[in-house]
């Protein structure tokens, strides 16, 4: 499960109030659980503060809680646990949920996630440039036999290709999004099936009040036309004795005496034939062998106290060994620090970058690149492909250095520190 936190302290509102409507709502909802179990609430709440701000906010969470008279921490829980609750901001217009679950994916959600990230931002839970919009890729949404679909809010947006789903975000862009009809986009009604229905056209064979109604009114019509046979009183059949009920059928009982189910078998044959002949034909288990039982694995085999038999013999050079137990090769060798393709160091200036800004640079690392020379952010964005391995291979660590990203964090801590980091990556830097 993936860890969800609180956004930073640099967005997060001082405070948080109901609104007069949702302070009513609020109250509804505490109402419906007994005495005692008000805490119950705490998940609606939430949701109608989502509602409220867009998403919700460590005030929201903690206001809610001193409302609920629970810990703030149970409150915190539950926020960071549900992922139907935004835990940063969203697009103040519409944030677009995508759903990628089996049928969906196999639908096409993939090309409706393209189009999300070509009009509102390449990554998820980031805004446009505006502010206006966001997206993200959830689980199912419970709209499988409509599949693709999206949700806005509350709205599902089903039968979607790449081009409807780009109609509908510009909508919303432009302040528009209740004209949407939610729904089907495709034209058809409800879940039916996308040429109409085949089955189930008539109530007839379902309802027994619609199949005697038709009974009574052909009764009526045949009573009324001209000729009809008038019924005579006649008089009513004789009791019959009820019908005692009929025993169950052996047909479904399994046969005990069939020889795969037979315990004086060993082991069944495929061609089936009598018990007497099927255990002639059975194959016995192996005797037992008191020296295959006594061999020990090789590397027990020279314990000091030895087990009785022959020593175990050594295996052939061509048997198969599993991976984990061959001898690890050894490392290889640091590079020179005379090697041309070493970084160019500095003498230690006056104000020194704290390299541990950047990921996967830690005290001692830090330490290491300062004997080397390196001492500013600057000195890393410059590194090229050749310095970069160099260093890699220098503190042994088999391409890291690019996995972490190490050049462009350190372009954007030169450029504006961590504010800098924070505004292109979304986080601070750890």
């Amino acid at each position: 499960m993936s860890v969800r936190r609180l956004a930073e302290a640099s967005v997060q509102p001082a405070s948080f109030a109901f609104n007069k409507a949702n302070a009513a709502a609020a109250k509804q909802w505490i109402k419906k659980y007994p005495k005692g179990r008000e805490q119950s609430a705490i998940i609606p709440l939430l949701m109608i503060a989502q509602e409220q701000e867009g998403w919700v906010t460590k005030a929201a969470i903690e206001t809610i809680s001193d409302m609920l008279g629970m810990p703030r921490i149970r409150g915190l829980e539950v926020a960071t646990f549900y992922t139907q609750y935004q835990l940063n901001p969203v697009g103040t217009r519409a944030h677009i949920q995508v759903c990628g679950t089996t049928p969906c994916m196999l639908r096409g959600s993939e090309a409706l996630m393209d189009v999300c990230r070509s009009k509102i931002h390449h990554d998820q839970f980031h805004t446009n440039d505006k502010g206006t919009l966001s997206w993200e890729e959830v689980e199912c949404l419970g709209t499988c036999v409509n599949a693709p679909m999206v949700m806005v809010f509350k709205d599902t947006f089903e039968d979607l290709t790449p081009e409807r789903l780009a109609e509908i975000i510009d909508l919303y862009d432009a302040g528009k999004g209740a004209s949407v009809a939610p729904g089907p986009q495709n034209g058809r009604s409800g879940s039916e099936p996308a040429s109409g229905l085949t089955t189930l056209k008539s109530e007839k064979a379902i309802l027994k009040s619609t199949r005697d109604r038709e009974a009574r009114e052909a009764a009526k019509a045949a009573k009324a036309a001209p000729g009809a046979i008038i019924a005579t009183a006649v008089p009513a059949p004789a009791a019959v004795a009820p019908t005692p009920p009929v025993a169950p059928s052996n047909a479904s009982k399994p046969k005990t005496d069939a020889p795969e189910t037979s315990p004086a078998l060993k082991t069944p044959s495929k061609t089936k034939v009598a018990p007497a002949a099927e255990k002639a034909a059975s194959v016995s288990a192996p005797l037992h062998s008191a020296a295959n039982a006594n061999t020990a694995a090789p590397e027990v085999e020279k314990v000091s106290k030895q087990r009785n038999g022959p020593t175990a013999k050594a295996e052939p050079a061509s048997a198969f060994k599993a991976p984990e137990a061959k001898v690890p090769a050894a490392k290889p060798a640091k590079p020179s620090l005379e090697d041309k393709n070493r970084p160019a160091g500095i003498d230690r200036p006056a104000a020194v970058d704290d390299l541990k800004l950047i990921s996967g640079v830690g005290p001692k690392i830090e330490g290491i690149l300062h004997t080397l020379g390196i001492f500013t952010f600057a000195q890393v964005a410059s590194w090229k492909k050749a310095e970069r391995g160099w260093v890699d291979g220098y503190l042994s660590f088999q391409g890291r250095i690019d996995r972490d990203n190490w050049v462009a964090q350190a372009k954007v801590l030169a450029k504006g520190g961590v504010a800098e980091y924070i505004r292109v990556f979304g986080k601070k830097p750890v």
